[in-house]
Protein backbone atom coordinates (compact mmCIF):
# COMPACT_ATOMS: atom_id res chain seq x y z
CA UNK A 1 0.00 0.00 0.00
CA UNK A 2 1.40 3.40 -1.21
CA UNK A 3 1.01 6.68 0.77
CA UNK A 4 -0.06 10.37 -0.50
CA UNK A 5 3.39 12.07 -0.44
CA UNK A 6 1.96 14.89 0.77
CA UNK A 7 -0.50 14.21 3.77
CA UNK A 8 0.59 10.30 3.99
CA UNK A 9 -2.60 9.27 3.66
CA UNK A 10 -3.19 5.17 2.71
CA UNK A 11 -3.78 5.01 -0.82
CA UNK A 12 -6.19 1.67 -1.94
CA UNK A 13 -5.05 -0.07 -4.52
CA UNK A 14 -6.13 1.73 -8.25
CA UNK A 15 -6.92 5.06 -6.84
CA UNK A 16 -4.80 8.05 -6.69
CA UNK A 17 -1.63 9.42 -9.21
CA UNK A 18 1.75 8.24 -9.63
CA UNK A 19 4.48 10.81 -10.34
CA UNK A 20 7.58 9.61 -11.53
CA UNK A 21 10.59 12.29 -11.61
CA UNK A 22 13.33 12.33 -14.21
CA UNK A 23 15.87 11.14 -11.85
CA UNK A 24 13.56 8.33 -10.65
CA UNK A 25 12.42 9.40 -7.95
CA UNK A 26 8.51 8.47 -7.26
CA UNK A 27 5.36 10.49 -5.56
CA UNK A 28 1.61 9.30 -4.52
CA UNK A 29 -0.64 11.73 -4.45
CA UNK A 30 -4.31 11.11 -2.96
CA UNK A 31 -5.84 13.86 -4.86
CA UNK A 32 -5.18 16.77 -7.13
CA UNK A 33 -5.23 18.69 -4.17
CA UNK A 34 -2.38 17.01 -2.22
CA UNK A 35 -0.93 17.28 -5.98
CA UNK A 36 -1.28 21.10 -6.20
CA UNK A 37 -0.35 21.96 -2.50
CA UNK A 38 3.00 19.83 -3.19
CA UNK A 39 3.95 21.73 -6.69
CA UNK A 40 3.52 24.77 -4.59
CA UNK A 41 6.08 23.65 -2.37
CA UNK A 42 4.14 23.92 0.96
CA UNK A 43 4.43 22.59 3.97
CA UNK A 44 2.65 19.57 5.09
CA UNK A 45 2.50 20.77 8.82
CA UNK A 46 1.21 24.77 7.76
CA UNK A 47 -1.76 23.24 6.05
CA UNK A 48 -5.10 23.29 8.07
CA UNK A 49 -6.81 20.78 6.41
CA UNK A 50 -4.06 17.74 7.20
CA UNK A 51 -4.24 16.13 10.62
CA UNK A 52 -1.38 16.86 12.75
CA UNK A 53 0.02 13.60 13.47
CA UNK A 54 0.17 13.45 9.62
CA UNK A 55 1.86 16.54 9.06
CA UNK A 56 4.66 15.92 11.17
CA UNK A 57 5.66 12.36 8.81
CA UNK A 58 4.92 14.64 5.63
CA UNK A 59 6.99 17.15 6.60
CA UNK A 60 10.05 15.19 6.92
CA UNK A 61 9.41 13.33 3.58
CA UNK A 62 9.06 17.15 2.08
CA UNK A 63 12.49 18.25 3.53
CA UNK A 64 13.93 14.56 2.11
CA UNK A 65 11.92 15.47 -1.26
CA UNK A 66 14.07 19.44 -1.17
CA UNK A 67 17.62 17.49 -0.74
Amino acid sequence: MAKCSFCSQELSAGTGKMFVKNDGKIFFYCSKKCERNSNLKRMPAKVNWIRKSDAKKAERKALEKKK
